[in-house]
């Protein structure tokens, strides 16, 4: 139904969804009750859309447009054994059409998907050999060869197989694109506990720990070679023909008097120049191999998945979590929202939680699945559920919940015809998309006229027709705090007149466009 809404070949917002679309079924998110977590009402609320997720991204952009951060997907490899479906078919080795189609299927999600990112944004897409050179042409043509970043090569494996191919493939690669050449969202990955365990303070510097450098060089330059005193033993040191001191004379005693020269605790040792930890750059630049030992391998995904449900994971190459922890590493930004819409057995998730945990983040996410196979219903939902609530391992160890609010979307659409139940249906689930676009879940009064949510910091009012807004205003008039509101209407009027007397309470906020149009479509 909604390749007749969406335009894939549209370049703009705009055009993604044409005039034409009056008429045809309207994609929304219809809430599966009963399956809202819940553990700290101060946290952002994070999303699992169930269905095909070329239907969830034309949601998300209603609710998500240029508000994402960081997408990261690992889409159907398109191995030709039965990981690939096209129109309800599994994509088989010898379909003369196989690359075509699975080029096709992409070009349409990461599309809508960059309308998603916003200018500060980036998309890391995991991939093998299969793929790999026709998505990197695709990727530079829908986000821009000036945006691509690195092609990252992840082994994947400890040890090598013994297949049928005449060189064994132990590595997939990962590609990294920005939204705009003028923004750099990939950062420095954090220096490691072993890196500044080298830094001591045997001499109790007040400049904090330190790492003895050599103060020499090889090769012979002018200036460079003279003798260096001790000021604690009296030793002279001077070096062979071979060799030269890294800095000028003056500069070396500069730095004597400054204790920045170690000659060792009696004074006699080679001297050394002291680096302190406190002038190191505070991070490294992640490279294009990233090993298993330390971003994590096939295997211990499959045992990440072992632990948590007592039984083999059945997938045969899972993410491990560790991987996904990388990419949100290099983001650097600590309240980010994450998109992985092919969420699969929901790594992501765990990942953006255990970041969280580990480093105080407040980033949320957005998982889009299907349910083929059930993998939406059982293993992607519990595995979230597990990871925030708690669970035993297979040890029957008490792993403590990382904490963390769900909710649990599914799919629908509003058929065009203007009939009651249309109507209704049109309204609630347009107002739930709004809370989507808000971040705002608590119902705090709801009539068959309006609705008042509440979030962490100000309410969201939602008034389905223009004659309810009178009642509206009555009942926010008796709650302390501002309302963000949205009025569907018929016309084009923003009814700032009809709120001047709530001004300083109100701000009457945009309904997207489509939506709109769509209302008006029903209701006329």
């Amino acid at each position: 139904k909604i390749d007749i809404l969406i335009n894939p070949d549209a370049r703009t917002p705009n055009e993604m969804f044409p005039n034409e679309m009056a008429g045809k079924p309207f994609p929304v998110l219809k809430e599966v009750k009963g399956k809202a977590i819940e553990s700290d009402k101060s946290k952002l609320v994070n999303l699992l859309i169930e269905g095909d997720n070329y239907h969830s991204l034309a949601v998300l952009n209603f609710t998500h447009r240029e508000a994402v951060d960081l997408i990261y997907i690992d889409p159907p490899y398109n191995t030709g054994n039965n990981d690939f479906i096209y129109n309800d078919k599994f994509v088989d080795k010898e379909d003369s059409f196989r690359h075509s189609k699975w080029l096709s299927f992409m070009e349409k999600r990461l599309k809508l998907s960059r309308f998603l990112l916003k200018e500060t944004g980036a998309i890391f897409i995991s991939i093998d050999d299969n793929e790999q050179a026709p998505l990197r042409m695709l990727c530079d043509e829908i986000f821009g060869q000036e945006n691509f970043v690195a092609q990252v090569v992840w082994e994947k494996m400890y040890t090598t197989k013994n297949d049928s191919s005449m060189i064994s493939g132990a590595h997939e690669y990962i590609l990294i694109y920005t939204k705009s050449p003028d923004e750099k969202p990939i950062g420095l990955l954090p220096r490691s506990e072993e890196a500044d365990n080298r830094y001591t303070n045997p001499d109790n510097d007040p400049r904090g720990p330190w790492k003895a450098i050599p103060l020499y060089a090889k090769e012979e330059r002018k200036n460079g070679r003279y003798p260096i005193k001790s000021p604690l033993s009296g030793k002279v040191f001077e070096l062979p023909p071979n060799k030269h001191w890294l800095y000028s004379e003056e500069n070396t005693k500069e730095l004597i008097k400054d204790n920045r020269i170690w000659f060792g605790k009696g004074g006699t040792s080679m001297p050394n120049v002291k680096r302190f930890l406190t002038e190191v750059q505070q991070g490294m630049k992640a490279k294009t191999l990233w090993k298993f030992s330390e971003v994590g391998s096939n295997d211990s995904a499959k045992k990440e998945i072992k632990a948590i449900f007592g039984q083999e994971s059945p997938f045969d190459f899972p993410k491990p979590v560790t991987l996904i922890k990388r990419i949100l590493q290099l983001s650097q930004n600590k309240d980010l929202t994450f998109l992985d819409f092919f969420a699969g057995s929901g790594t992501s998730a765990q990942a953006v939680l255990s970041q969280n945990e580990e480093d105080g983040g407040h980033r949320n996410f957005i998982l889009c699945t299907n349910n083929e196979n059930n993998i939406s219903t059982d293993v992607c939902y519990p595995r979230i559920s597990k990871v925030i609530r708690g669970y035993k391992n297979t040890e029957g160890e008490k792993i403590e919940g990382l904490g963390g609010n769900l909710k649990y979307y599914k799919t629908d659409f509003v058929e065009a015809e203007p009939t009651d139940k249309n109507k209704r249906k049109l309204v609630k689930e347009s107002a739930d998309m709004l809370c989507i676009l808000e971040n705002a879940f608590e119902l705090v009064q709801e009539t068959a006229e309006f609705k008042i949510f509440k979030n962490t910091d100000k309410y969201v009012g939602v008034i389905f027709y223009e004659e309810a807004m009178d009642d509206y205003k009555k009942a926010i008039k008796k709650i302390d705090g501002h309302f963000n509101t949205y009025v569907f209407s018929m016309g084009d009027d923003p009814h700032t007149k009809k709120f001047a007397d709530v001004k300083g309470k109100v701000t009457l906020c945009a309904i997207p466009e489509v939506i709109l149009k769509v209302y008006r479509e029903i209701f006329k």
